[in-house]
């Protein structure tokens, strides 16, 4: 504390009589040599602020210790990587502000029923639109989540949002992932989705169509999340100039952040390519699929 006040320029007498220290002892506390503890941390400390950078300033303390334990292999508690960014002054994004939903209309529609969690990839995919305003307009993007993995497989862009959007984007997971019949495709009840071309494209690939309760965004909320999540990480930090400026960044954010770099709480703190990659039977993975 007082080398901190001294450091700023405050006079060294009177930060030693306001904290009861004598001028002394704090002189013999100065001319110690620095301990190895001390070294350690300091040493931590950078790692910390080269994994924060690398994250785009978007990690807490949980994903920057995971990468430090799982991906670096240097053992540390979560706590000590908490209070050294808080020393240092570095702080992962907030998280979304928690809403209170009204609860909406079931339908006999929905195969899941709030119920995301699966044991195995192409068991369920959830899929939705987002929107972000450029000074030209508004981007919308739509992409394909496989509640397993987390991973996206399967996105598109576009200046408008219809039919052609979401088939897109539905297209590219099919052809990424070539699924066995059976599995789930869940949306909202978007006039996109519901289409007859959405939901044929859907049961042409031996897949189910599934859509939630009308006006609950609690229904989709393993791909809400995601959304949440890129809001905060990219579309929020700045004003976008032009379309091609957001669609170039929402395709890097993807591919080359989300589904590659950034580790996943839910996923023990893997990333979604390489939890994905894991379950991913070895005969696909050959043929490049």
């Amino acid at each position: 504390m007082i080398d901190r006040l001294v450091d700023a320029g405050a006079p060294t007498s009177t930060c030693c009589r306001l904290l009861g220290v004598s001028r002394q002892g704090y002189y013999r506390y100065r001319k110690r040599p620095t301990s190895a503890t001390e070294l350690r941390r300091r040493w931590l400390t950078g790692l910390i602020r080269e994994i924060h950078i690398a994250s785009r300033g978007t990690y807490g303390y949980r994903r920057i210790h995971a990468e430090l334990t799982m991906g670096m292999n240097i053992p540390c508690s979560s706590r000590l990587i908490s209070v050294l960014m808080t020393r240092a002054g570095i702080g992962g994004l907030p998280g979304p502000a928690r809403i209170k939903r009204l609860k909406g209309v079931a339908t006999a529609d929905d195969l899941v029923n709030r119920k995301f969690h699966r044991l195995a990839l192409n068991e369920l995919w959830v899929t939705d639109i987002t929107e972000h305003p450029t000074r030209e307009g508004k981007v919308y993007c739509a992409a394909v989540l496989d509640a397993c993995s987390r991973k996206i497989i399967g996105w598109a862009i576009d200046s408008k949002q219809d039919s052609t959007l979401v088939v897109n984007a539905l297209d590219m997971a099919i052809r990424a992932r070539q699924p066995g019949p059976g599995g789930i495709v869940h949306a909202d009840h978007g006039v996109q989705f519901t289409s007859w071309v959405f939901t044929q494209k859907i049961r042409s690939a031996g897949l189910l169509p599934s859509f939630g309760t009308v006006g609950d965004g609690l229904d989709n909320a393993m791909m809400e999340s995601f959304w949440s999540s890129m809001q905060i990480e990219l579309l929020n930090r700045k004003k976008w100039k032009t379309r091609i400026e957001l669609a170039n960044a929402i395709f890097e954010y993807i591919e080359v952040f989300y589904n590659r770099r950034r580790r996943h709480s839910s996923l023990e703190y893997a990333t979604p390519h390489d939890y994905d990659l894991a379950r991913t039977p070895r005969a696909l993975t050959t043929t490049g699929s």
